[in-house]
């Protein structure tokens, strides 16, 4: 059977709203109880994910960008039902999902995939390349043939450029490349409609990361998926990218449009992240200009989580929360200082 043949196979998705947004993710919550010492009076709390509110489109790739510990792979893990949120909820395709029995969420799992970080450590060691891609698709298809669901795996293997070849080996012979390609067939192999990415090149060399970027894009365009994808890389973003959530210490600082966010960041924050990508001149290079360290999660700042180390920041900053408001040009920004029109130092 050929590989159309085998797709064909697989039942489709149920029809849903195009208007729709496929991901929302509404007022969610996540915290950490660390436990603690039974006299303690109050247990020890991580702060990870802090009120965000987002939607991702269909057929866009949502970037969510940040220092590390921001809490961008929380929020990932929340939304794939990894991890269960303290408060808020998870809507996909105007069903709410985050309170979902696992019986009731199966027919979600296969429309929504994950790509982890590190391709040395997401494949089974003990696995062919074979019997890894096929577990997926058995598991969720299992009317379908032997002849189907080889036909099905060389389909995909053939869409993001492996050799068919390669099933009868284990991850071992590969590069870590080769390796995060396999790990995006898997991730292919039950044509979902939306995918997490979660750092998927920052494990790689940079020689290899601009291919599995490519790969990605190529399979975006032809199998219209949705991407949510999660780096801390701001000049991945700009080639990438469709959309843009800043993250900062749990919370979206700013969401725009990637073009918008390049040519326009008004948040103080996502200013300091693109002042420091590096630039082909020293001469344009600016220093980052971002004092301290990012605060503990278990101890958040008052007010805006930002305010101690915004240039910004007056007496507001410090006592209240800023909410996220919309600009002219469509972005969101929680920002006090965008809010009363001082965007600049001692305005």
């Amino acid at each position: 059977m050929s590989g159309e043949a085998a797709a064909m196979a697989i039942p489709p998705h149920p029809a849903s709203d195009p208007a729709r947004p496929l991901v929302e993710v509404r007022g969610v919550v996540k915290h950490f109880d660390l436990g603690g010492h039974f006299l303690q009076r109050e247990r020890p709390t991580v702060k990870a994910i802090n009120d965000v509110s987002l939607t991702v489109r269909r057929g866009e790739a949502f970037c969510l960008v940040g220092e590390s510990g921001c809490g961008k792979s929380t929020l990932a893990r929340i939304v794939m039902g990894l991890l269960t949120p303290t408060a808020g909820e998870i809507h996909f395709d105007g069903t709410r999902i985050d309170g979902l029995r696992h019986k009731a969420r199966m027919p979600f799992h296969r429309r929504m995939q994950m790509i982890f970080q590190n391709p040395y450590a997401s494949l089974n060691p003990r696995r062919t390349v074979q019997q890894t891609l096929e577990e997926p698709l058995r598991f969720h298809s299992p009317a379908l043939s032997d002849a189907e669901v080889k036909a099905k795996v060389e389909q995909v293997m053939v869409s993001v450029g492996n050799d068919p070849s390669w099933g009868n080996r284990y991850p071992h012979e590969f590069s870590g490349g080769q390796r995060q390609r396999i790990s995006i067939a898997r991730a292919l192999m039950v044509d979902p409609d939306f995918v997490v990415a979660d750092e998927p090149i920052s494990a790689l060399d940079v020689s290899i990361q601009a291919q599995v970027l490519n790969v990605m894009m190529d399979t975006r365009e032809k199998l219209d998926l949705t991407y949510l994808f999660i780096t801390h890389d701001l000049s991945v973003v700009r080639h990438f990218g469709t959309r843009v959530g800043v993250m900062y210490l749990g919370t979206v600082c700013e969401l725009a449009d990637t073009a918008t966010l390049f040519e326009n960041p008004r948040h103080p924050y996502t200013r300091i992240l693109l002042s420091a990508i590096p630039r082909v001149s020293t001469e344009e290079m600016q220093p980052p200009g971002l004092p301290g360290e990012v605060p503990s999660a278990m101890n958040l700042p008052s007010g805006c989580v930002f305010h101690d180390r915004c240039p910004l920041a007056n007496a507001r900053c410090s006592a209240e929360v800023p909410k996220p408001l919309p600009q002219a040009d469509g972005t969101l920004v929680a920002c006090h200082a965008v809010e009363e029109g001082r965007e600049t130092p001692g305005g």
